[in-house]
């Protein structure tokens, strides 16, 4: 019996990216946008800033209603960008353009969401945990573009322990996609020491690390969901 190799190990994980990567983390980083972005700006500013909620709710209204359509979307794009002139450090600032990443993202126009992000990357809101989804959509969307180095750099920013299980395994596909696969295990191993801790979700990532050569022990379970392909000699 003898294992795979280190390429055939590459090629596999990139062949499950390629298959359910992008819906994979663009679902978990929109789950963690509506608890962190939306619902807490709604807690926390509705009663005092009523007008600078319903303008990001319209916002938000015209982005699932543009569907493709060029006037609207350059309509919603002014809008956003006149948020962040009136007040760059804002939440609703950063909202806007998080809505405006992801009318890009429907379209896959990745450069498109990395520039509308930047936009607010450097906001000084005090606010990191939106601050770091703003980090997080950005790494994902150079990654898309094979900006790895530049995505790499931008993940290295986020340090918030409610994040770091999302951006390690965000690090093991930018890792896998650079043909790195001993840096890839180090980051999927550590993105699975933070869900076990913290009892997150983490069937997706056993898979990822198992098509990387690394079985995982989960207590959870009885044994691990996926066992690494061997060829019989």
């Amino acid at each position: 019996m003898s294992a795979m190799t280190d390429q055939e190990q590459l090629d596999s994980m990139k062949s499950f990216l390629q298959k359910y990567g992008s819906a994979m983390v663009t679902g978990v980083l929109i789950a963690l946008i509506a608890f962190f972005g939306w619902q807490y700006w709604q807690k926390k500013t509705l009663a005092e800033n009523q007008n600078a909620t319903a303008k990001v709710q319209q916002l938000m209204d015209d982005e699932k209603a543009a569907n493709g359509d060029a006037k609207i979307t350059a309509a919603l794009v002014a809008s956003a960008d006149k948020m962040v002139k009136e007040n760059p450090d804002s939440v609703q600032a950063i909202q806007a353009q998080i809505v405006m990443a992801k009318l890009a993202y429907d379209k896959n126009d990745y450069a498109l969401a990395e520039r509308e992000l930047k936009k607010v990357e450097n906001s000084k809101l005090k606010d990191a945990g939106l601050l770091q989804v703003v980090k997080l959509k950005l790494a994902d969307a150079q990654l898309a573009q094979k900006k790895y180095d530049e995505a790499l750099k931008t993940l290295s920013t986020v340090d918030e322990a409610a994040f770091k299980a999302t951006s390690e395994e965000l690090k093991g596909d930018i890792y896998v996609a650079k043909n790195d696969i001993e840096n890839a295990k180090k980051a999927y191993q550590a993105a699975w020491s933070s869900v076990l801790e913290r009892k997150q979700e983490r069937q997706i990532l056993q898979i990822k690390l198992e098509s990387v050569g690394v079985l995982v022990e989960d207590p959870d379970l009885e044994r691990p969901i996926l066992a690494t392909q061997v060829d019989e000699s």
